[in-house]
């Protein structure tokens, strides 16, 4: 099929440049890119006014498949990540088995042909993500692993995820660490301040994300291992990789968008939807993380995709657990709360939702040129619209953003030249 993309604004992240131009695609990949292009047997995609991106990819989602395909599967994270205008999506493996095997990846490979975006299985970092005993690294990444996790279990033996960074090291794939020291955190529920102190609810200080952030580059600079750094949350942890980048570290970062939009405030009213891991901070922590967004301490934008099901979250603040869903509101987001404020311009917002995130997994793209796989992101920046959990296309509806009114949304995702969603419309 081909497609004519007319009027829009390139975007160029790695430039960080914007021109109106047209684009043409043919047989999966762009073929020309020019003023005033005509094709008569091209579809035309009207893009005046728009952002005509390269894909989005977000690199921290959970797919929970296999073994929780109740709260999502591979193809409802997909449409979800088509909606939200992501053409790829890297999956955690906190699956059930684990992905700490190359059989896992392999499946997770497979149920993926064919679906509405990419996906790039994450490999565990411990069998079982005990914490215990290495998985067999080589094998994943021969498997198709791009990268090594435990997520939502914290490594907390120092010795272990030594050794884990020195295996990673020579196998050229980076460490995503999950900080939290879990005997500072104790079972916390939320973050601690004096809201948590209002609603009666252990918290969870900042130090308990900072003492592993420290932990985990001071093994990266030991061992010369790629580290990234997931979610961070805090003053201090900003401070810390704006550190280690100045010393010239392989330190890279990752904030989600509900950090930089939310403070503790919305768990008032035991919040279900706002529990979340690492927990909503203080608005010193928000400003932090704006700052590091802004001077590029921050490199990633990243959802947390944590899709629940309703009665699991249903449920007293204690025991429902932590997350959020994120693919369908990032773009969103990140325009409203960044883009329109001045924080970041375009190019340096897709940037961190594409280019910088294809670049720490060693994935090609993010960028647009000739010749190239057609991944594209077309997004308005003046379309408003309300969030409304009812229309997602995630399994799971748990959101804090319900009812919020955003401005900025993806009205357009070609992945591998194929035209998966128009006008807000996923395309069968």
């Amino acid at each position: 099929m081909r497609y004519l993309i007319k009027g829009g604004i390139i975007v160029d992240p790695v430039k960080e440049t914007l021109a109106q131009q047209d684009l043409l695609i043919d047989q999966g990949l762009i073929v020309n890119i020019g003023a005033d292009i005509s094709d008569q047997e091209a579809k035309v995609i009207e893009a005046t006014g728009r952002y005509v991106c390269p894909g989005l990819l977000d690199m921290h989602v959970h797919l929970r498949e296999p073994g929780y395909e109740y709260k999502e599967d591979i193809a409802s994270g997909t449409r979800a990540a088509a909606m939200g205008g992501f053409t790829a999506v890297a999956c955690m493996p906190n699956t059930n088995p684990v992905a700490d095997n190359g059989s896992v990846i392999s499946y997770i490979l497979q149920r993926a042909q064919g679906m509405p975006s990419k996906v790039y299985p994450i490999g565990a970092l411990t069998k079982g993500s005990a914490g215990k005993e290495l998985t067999e690294m080589a094998d994943l990444k021969e498997s198709g692993a791009v990268a090594f996790s435990d997520d939502g279990q914290p490594v907390m033996d120092a010795g272990m995820m030594y050794r884990v960074m020195q295996y990673a090291a020579m196998l050229d794939l980076p460490v995503i660490s999950h900080c939290e020291d879990l005997s500072l955190a104790g079972g916390g529920l939320m973050h601690e301040g004096p809201i948590s102190a209002m609603l009666g609810l252990k918290g969870i200080p900042a130090a308990a994300e900072e003492a592993m952030v420290a932990r985990d580059i001071l093994l990266a600079e030991a061992t010369g291992c790629k580290l990234h750094l997931a979610h961070i949350s805090t003053v201090g942890s900003v401070r810390m990789v704006r550190q280690a980048k100045e010393r010239g570290l392989k330190v890279t970062a990752e904030v989600g968008p509900h950090h930089f939009t939310l403070t503790e405030e919305a768990v008032q009213g035991f919040n279900t939807n706002a529990k979340v891991n690492p927990p909503l901070r203080s608005m010193k922590d928000v400003e932090a993380i704006k700052e590091g967004l802004k001077d590029g301490v921050i490199d990633v934008i990243a959802t947390d995709h944590a899709p629940h099901a309703f009665h699991e979250k249903d449920a007293e603040f204690q025991y429902a657990p932590n997350g959020l869903i994120g693919l369908e509101t990032a773009v969103g987001l990140v325009f409203t709360e960044l883009v329109h404020t001045g924080i970041l311009s375009v190019p340096q917002a897709v940037a961190r939702l594409c280019t910088n995130p294809r670049k720490i997994l060693g994935l090609p793209g993010g960028f647009l040129d000739i010749g190239g796989v057609a991944d594209i992101t077309i997004i308005d920046p003046e379309l408003s619209d309300v969030v409304d959990p009812g229309k997602m296309q995630s399994k799971s509806k748990n959101t804090p953003f319900g009812g919020r009114r955003l401005t900025g949304w993806p009205v357009a995702t070609l992945c591998g030249g194929v035209l998966v969603m128009e006008n807000r419309q996923l395309q069968e």
